[in-house]
């Protein structure tokens, strides 16, 4: 197993997978507060909020910029929850096999 393959078998796929994870609780969370099933006072509420825009708000920022809001739904989770997949999928894929 050559360097690359390690890092990513061990780190950046993982990492990724986190982030696919950190995004969809964002997404469902979103959904909750704006139903008003959970509120944001609640400290753990408003703490799992905060981190999960800190991670996930300069990634969807770009996309925002770029894919407007479409009938008044957010599409960019979507995006980025797709382009994570294709750099799983394919990119560290063809990174493994050309080293």
């Amino acid at each position: 197993m050559s360097p690359i393959d390690g890092l990513i078998i061990y780190i950046i796929h993982p990492l990724l997978q986190l982030l696919w994870i950190v995004v969809l609780v964002g997404v469902i969370l979103s959904w909750l507060i704006s139903f008003n099933v959970v509120n944001t006072h609640n400290q753990f509420v408003a703490m799992l909020w905060r981190i999960t825009n800190a991670i996930t708000e300069p990634l969807l920022a770009p996309i925002r910029r770029i894919l407007p809001p479409l009938g008044g739904m957010d599409f960019s989770p979507i995006v980025l929850l797709l382009l994570i997949g294709f750099v799983q999928g394919y990119v560290l894929v063809e990174l493994m096999r050309l080293f």
